[in-house]
């Protein structure tokens, strides 16, 4: 059995964009733009917090899982490829954590 991943889900995103927005959920967020897909990737990101903080582990999993899809949602709507997000987390794990936050703070 193949494991699905972040890719497949990228993937999903990209071909579903591509689609209209009567048979797709991606382009009809799409659609309404940037801002609205930012600000449902936060309603996902607080609902997370409170199946953590609910010790819900299968609230907190199927959170997750809409999270994951809102935040390539919203990279998709800026024109953010998840490999840019990769190389920079690439790029970050060449050095300690602390060392590569001290790193930022002039940013």
């Amino acid at each position: 059995m193949s494991r699905f991943t972040i890719h497949d889900l990228a993937a999903t995103i990209d071909a579903r964009a591509a689609a209209g927005g009567e048979v797709s959920y991606t382009r009809k967020l799409l659609d309404k733009g940037a801002e609205h897909c930012a600000k449902k990737f936060g309603e996902e990101a607080v609902e997370t917090v409170i199946a953590a903080v609910e010790n819900d582990r299968a609230h907190l999993i199927a959170e997750s899982a809409d999270l994951l899809y809102h935040f390539l949602v919203l990279l998709k709507a800026r024109g953010v490829k998840l490999e840019e997000v990769e190389a920079a987390l690439d790029k970050r794990t060449s050095m300690s954590g602390l060392e590569e936050k001290a790193s930022r703070k002039g940013d």
